[in-house]
């Protein structure tokens, strides 16, 4: 079986739906309710930076501010979760459930969102510089304030956005679906 040793001492197995701290495994998928109390309580006092949660159930928990940098959660069920202030620079997010989370000035810089579901989600004055949101569901999601410098964004569906003082300098907006977009340029 093919395991991952983080720098935090987690070690995840093969199905990344198994977590072990300290010796203990803890399931994050399958369980719902209970695997979403233990992640909420664990985002808060263990560090997760570059820990496997791949395919992880991780629906409406509670991440806020928590040190996700670099952390695997490719294809992870995050809708609805609370990740406002979280450090997720670096984290691999293709394919993820975040459709309603809360990610209000969290720092995703250089995330990879390929193919993410973020449908109504707040990322208001999130830090998404050199972002990857390529064919990205970004359909009435809250990106006010937000920085998408040099960002990929070819092929999203930002339909509907909130994008009023987005910084989108540099950022590639190549087969966007921009319909009904809010876009506010400044001193108007």
């Amino acid at each position: 079986m093919n395991r991952y040793q983080s720098p935090a001492g987690w070690r995840c197995e093969e199905s990344y739906r198994q977590l072990r701290v300290n010796g203990l495994r803890l399931v994050l998928a399958g369980h719902g309710q209970q695997a979403r109390a233990l992640a909420s309580a664990m985002g808060r006092r263990l560090p997760l930076h570059r820990t496997d949660m791949s395919l992880a159930d991780l629906l409406g928990a509670d991440l806020q501010g928590a040190d996700l940098r670099g952390a695997n959660l490719h294809w992870a069920q995050l809708s609805g979760a609370q990740l406002s202030g979280a450090d997720l620079s670096g984290a691999r997010l293709s394919g993820a459930q975040l459709s309603g989370a809360q990610l209000s000035g969290a720092d995703l810089q250089r995330a990879d969102l390929q193919r993410a579901d973020l449908y109504m989600a707040n990322l208001h004055g999130a830090n998404l510089y050199m972002a990857n949101l390529y064919m990205a569901n970004l359909s009435g999601a809250n990106l006010e304030g937000a920085n998408l410098e040099g960002a990929n964004l070819s092929g999203a569906d930002l339909q509907r956005a909130d994008l009023e003082g987005a910084n989108l300098e540099g950022a590639n907006l190549s087969g966007a679906r921009l319909y009904a977009v809010k876009i506010i340029e400044e001193g108007s």
